[in-house]
């Protein structure tokens, strides 16, 4: 009996041109879907033949990585090019998403983004309101898109042609180990031996050019890891230590202990700084003649969340991940704001919003910040609306209540709702403001809503100014803008900017016409504070102690000592107290001036470090929090 220890290796001439015509067809379809991806998420085809053959690989990278994708999905589906029903989709949506992302907030689709989802959906019907034409195509297109892929995935089991059990086996033993390597490449933050050998970087500090550079795919992979913070450079409980702190801080306040008023509201700016338009009366003259100098957001057109978090903490998004969102992401402990500096000063601290409770996580981040009662749609009475969203006067007639009937002096944050976009044409019954130019019928109407409810914000504000003049208690005011409105072809017709959504990187004049938005610090006692100019949200702190006549280790010494040499810290610019700009200061952390380097310190520590500089900086905070919380 001959004894066979292995069958000799058979393949056909026939299966071998089969097999090469199945890879041949993979290949070429995820050639084609790289190209339709990168095609719909840059808007043009310009550059994706460049991204494609380019020298870095980037381009052939991500084609060898859906190939091996289509590989693995075929191999556990059964059958031959079935991944590509579910490829497609989960690609060519994504790319989508972030085109449009683009147009409307100029930042492409982020990991992060995918928490936004619900808050999405709630806008969604003011959203379709406005563009109904628009919002109609859209869900005729889901909707047949959604029933082809069904009735493609019914037929493929019969059309396409099954695998062996064998086939799928070889399938996935190469796929698996080939995408874990893969997988090494995407902690941007650790050095790897592929991705030094493929001539790709990540570059975190310019999404723009980290998306067009290394594609929407890639850039999108190197983005997942950016919930984990890394620690600055010699982070530690000795480097901590050596911060000095100004002892003066630690003195007993004797301020007159006011009433702190503090109004982030939405969408407001001046447009009235757009050229070639005529407003039929002033929209903002209230305003403008108390205004203290501008905000300088971190945000365009939306993002809210963001401009508040650096508001209420005096921490900066610049030394977070770009895109991240910290409401979402990384307040999950407590951490000082002005709620727990106000609250061990004998404060009561109260947030009100005219919106629901759980929008950008506000419920449990208020929680953390110190707060000690958030008055949502969930809790406030029934508010008038102006359009969609509670109006400017309802929540006006709210603060005016709520810190008449405060029996201890109140520090009070509070986020307007009515200026909110969509700004469809049909909003107000009646406009006290018209607008004339040249301009399309969509952006004149846009403009002219948005500037109708400028004014009743206008004449909220006058109100509350009028109240608080009054009081036998001294109030301070606070208002500012939280970020540009999305008035999109309004500023292109207008030609205020040339694209509909801000840059992220351009000269400083350029980012202060996009980004400057009206701050108003006042005093019932003290007036205005009328001098401080183009500043960063996370700056405010500083300057509403100082108004209120309070000192502090933090807010008004660390964030003091950063505001002589700097009055905006943005991720992609510095502006100096002399006004002059300092771009792309963040690409090399590791030589910050001591001043940001210490500030960046302490923001960690409090926020995902070990909280060594919480008694000494923060000692309101320590008394609020006394146990150590969790990380």
């Amino acid at each position: 009996m001959k004894l066979v220890l292995s069958k000799p290796w058979t393949r056909s001439p026939a299966r071998l041109a089969n097999d090469a015509q199945t890879l041949a067809n993979l290949v070429l379809a995820s050639v084609l879907l790289v190209v339709c991806m990168e095609w719909i998420a840059r808007g043009t085809l310009h550059d994706v033949g460049s991204f494609l053959l380019s020298p870095a690989r980037p381009g052939l990278t991500t084609v060898v990585a859906v190939i091996i994708g289509l590989m693995a999905l075929d191999a556990v589906f059964g059958r031959h090019y079935q991944s590509l029903l579910v490829a497609v989709p989960l690609l060519i949506l994504p790319a989508f998403i972030s085109s449009q992302k683009q147009l409307y907030l100029s930042d492409p689709l982020y990991p992060s983004d995918l928490l936004f989802g619900r808050q999405i959906l709630q806008l969604l019907p003011a959203m379709l309101k406005a563009q109904p034409v628009t919002a109609l195509a859209l869900a005729a297109a889901l909707s047949l898109a959604a029933f082809a892929i069904v009735m493609l995935w019914r037929l493929s089991r019969h059309a396409m042609p099954a695998m062996s059990f064998k086939a799928r086996m070889w399938r996935l033993a190469l796929a698996v180990p080939l995408f874990v390597s893969f997988g090494s490449m995407m902690e941007y933050s650790s050095y790897s031996w592929i991705r030094d050998r493929l001539s790709i970087i990540p570059m975190m500090w310019d999404q723009k050019e980290n998306y067009r550079h290394n594609g929407f795919l890639m850039a999108f992979a190197f983005n997942i890891p950016m919930a984990k913070v890394t620690a600055p450079y010699g982070y530690g409980e000795a480097t901590i230590a050596d911060i000095a702190s100004d002892s003066s801080a630690f003195a007993v306040n004797h301020s007159r202990r006011p009433d702190v008023i503090m109004i982030m509201s939405e969408s407001l700016w001046d447009p009235t700084r757009l050229e070639n338009v005529t407003f039929s009366k002033d929209p903002m003259p209230r305003i403008r003649a108390m205004q203290s100098g501008h905000v300088f957001s971190p945000e365009f057109g939306g993002m809210t969340a963001n401009v508040e978090f650096e508001a209420l903490t005096g921490f900066s998004n610049a030394f977070l991940p770009y895109g991240s969102i910290p409401y979402q992401q990384y307040v999950r402990r407590p951490v000082p704001s002005l709620a727990t500096f106000f609250r061990s000063e004998g404060y009561s601290a109260v947030a009100v919003h005219p919106f629901q409770e759980w929008f950008w996580n506000r419920r449990e981040v208020y929680k953390h910040f110190g707060f000690e009662e958030f008055r949502s749609e969930e809790t406030l009475p029934p508010m008038e609306k102006r359009g969609a969203f509670a109006s400017d006067a309802a929540l006006t007639n709210e603060i005016i209540q709520t810190v008449d009937a405060a029996e201890k002096p109140q520090f009070l944050f509070a986020v307007t709702l009515q200026g909110h976009g969509p700004y469809e044409a049909n909003r107000y019954a009646e406009k006290a403001v018209s607008v004339s130019g040249d301009f399309s019928d969509n952006a004149r109407d846009a403009l002219a809503t948005y500037a109708q409810g400028v004014s009743e914000a206008d004449d909220s504000f006058a109100k509350l100014i009028a109240w608080a003049k009054g009081r036998e208690r001294e109030t301070v005011i606070v208002l500012f803008g939280d970020h540009l409105p999305p008035l999109g072809q309004a500023f292109v017709e207008s030609g205020y900017m040339p694209g509909m959504v801000a840059t992220r990187r351009a000269p400083l004049a350029t980012m202060k016409t996009e980004h400057e938005t009206p701050l108003v610090v006042w005093s019932s006692k003290a007036g205005l504070q009328n001098r401080i100019g183009t500043i960063s949200p996370s700056l405010l702190p500083y300057h509403i102690l100082k108004t209120a006549g309070f000192d502090d280790p933090f807010y008004t010494g660390v964030l003091g000592e950063v505001h002589a040499s700097y009055s905006v810290i943005d991720r992609h610019m510095l502006m100096q107290r002399n006004g002059s700009g300092v771009p792309d200061w963040s690409i090399a952390p590791a030589t910050l001036p001591s001043a940001l380097s210490e500030y960046r310190q302490l923001q960690f520590d409090m926020m995902f470090g070990d909280q060594f500089g919480k008694e000494r900086f923060f000692p309101g905070f320590n008394w609020i929090h006394e146990t150590t919380p969790s990380s």
